[in-house]
């Protein structure tokens, strides 16, 4: 940990309470002192009010967690579900996946429809078109918004 004296952040003290998790599963601690030293950790103000709490625990044989990159694209931050960070694979691989989930989805509605019209013998209504028609044409809008974005970034 940095020197003593400096004040910590929420991730310093999201660290130490994962550190005295692990330690309670481990059987290090008691539910008592676990509680208080939690109780501890989420009212420290400096490393050294952390440090304190975990002197008398051994080193964490794996390394501790790191906080999670969030991922930026056009100077905002996206969560889990916004562009670009579904495959990991940047700008556009939300919307390979998005067509990929979409064409997967459609052949699946389509066979189905001709599994039942071959199992009845009847010309049914094409009900897959109200599952894929409305589904695609929301994707071909944000793909073409995607673009549109990607040529006036560059």
């Amino acid at each position: 940990m940095p020197e003593p004296h400096l004040r910590a952040g929420d991730a310093d003290r999201a660290a130490v309470v994962t550190r005295l998790d692990e330690s309670l599963a481990d059987g290090r601690l008691g539910l008592a002192e676990y509680e208080e030293r939690s109780a501890r950790a989420h009212a420290a103000v400096t490393y050294g009010d952390l440090a304190a709490l975990t002197a008398d625990l051994p080193r964490p044989s794996r390394p501790e967690p790191r906080p999670v990159a969030r991922a930026v694209y056009g100077g905002a931050w996206h969560g889990a579900w916004g562009h670009g960070t579904w495959g990991h694979g940047g700008p556009g691989a939300d919307l390979r996946a998005a067509w990929t989930s979409w064409l997967v989805t459609g052949v699946l509605v389509v066979g189905i429809w001709l599994v039942s019209m071959l199992g009845t013998g009847d010309l049914q209504y094409p009900w897959p078109v109200w599952v894929v028609g409305p589904w695609g044409v929301v994707l071909l809008a944000r793909t073409i918004g995607e673009r549109r974005r990607a040529g006036l970034r560059s």
